[in-house]
């Protein structure tokens, strides 16, 4: 048997294209590991040519992120 991680709110934060100007955006997912969103193929929510900019687990990085992004 394998063990299950806790699973938590995982929060990201993405640029919707590689240029300077993209719009950034953050995305919240319930009941989820990161690893379960880094291994992903496709994300819903998230279009396939964006950017991770940072990937979180927890309540506090929602509210700091919306400081730090101005979101």
């Amino acid at each position: 048997m394998s063990i299950s991680y806790h699973k938590s709110d995982a929060t990201i934060v993405f640029k919707t294209s590689n240029r300077s100007n993209a719009k950034t955006k953050m995305k919240t997912y319930r009941n989820k590991t990161v690893d379960d969103i880094i291994s992903a193929k496709k994300l819903i929510g998230v279009p396939d040519n964006a950017i991770i900019v940072e990937i979180g687990f927890g309540d506090m990085f929602e509210e700091q992120w919306k400081r730090k992004y101005k979101l």
